[in-house]
């Protein structure tokens, strides 16, 4: 949680987490499906779960969110999460509690994510990498299907 980040700390939206909420709200009343956040620039790698199951906001619809980068920065340790839209860290990694905040990029500790998406069964497969290319982690998300309203066709949403 930070004064310049999205979590403004546990409970209700407040502050910037209103207009997270409005779109989160707006997502799930639109009927838009299979939504993945893809965020930068906060100097680790993570993929966070947003539960409403779990969140004290829970007008939306469940998602992922990847984290990675910057490139040859100075690297954090993976912040906390706070309970208003239900985030789980299912994976994390950066600095060490025994290790500084900014540490230098010399020390190895550098990330990137990788995003294919199948031609034929649209299923993403998402995976964090090291800066040497190796996979740190990584998750299949298939694509929710929902009948299109105005027709007997199936669409992906």
């Amino acid at each position: 949680m930070s004064g310049d980040a999205v979590a403004q700390g546990d409970g209700a939206p407040r502050g910037r987490e209103c207009e997270i909420a409005d779109l989160l709200v707006f997502i799930k009343h639109a009927g838009i499906r299979n939504t993945v956040w893809i965020t930068a620039d906060m100097h680790y790698t993570a993929a966070h779960y947003y539960d409403p199951n779990a969140a004290v906001f829970q007008d939306f619809e469940p998602f992922w969110e990847f984290i990675s980068g910057p490139l040859h920065a100075g690297t954090w340790r993976p912040q906390q999460l706070d309970n208003t839209f239900g985030p789980r860290a299912i994976y994390q990694k950066g600095c060490s509690g025994a290790q500084r905040d900014d540490l230098a990029p010399c020390f190895g500790l550098q990330f990137f994510g990788h995003v294919a998406i199948d031609g034929v069964t649209e299923v993403m497969t998402v995976t964090l990498k090291d800066v040497d290319d190796h996979a740190l982690w990584s998750t299949r998300i298939e694509p929710r299907m929902v009948k299109w309203s105005r027709g007997s066709a199936r669409v992906r949403s």
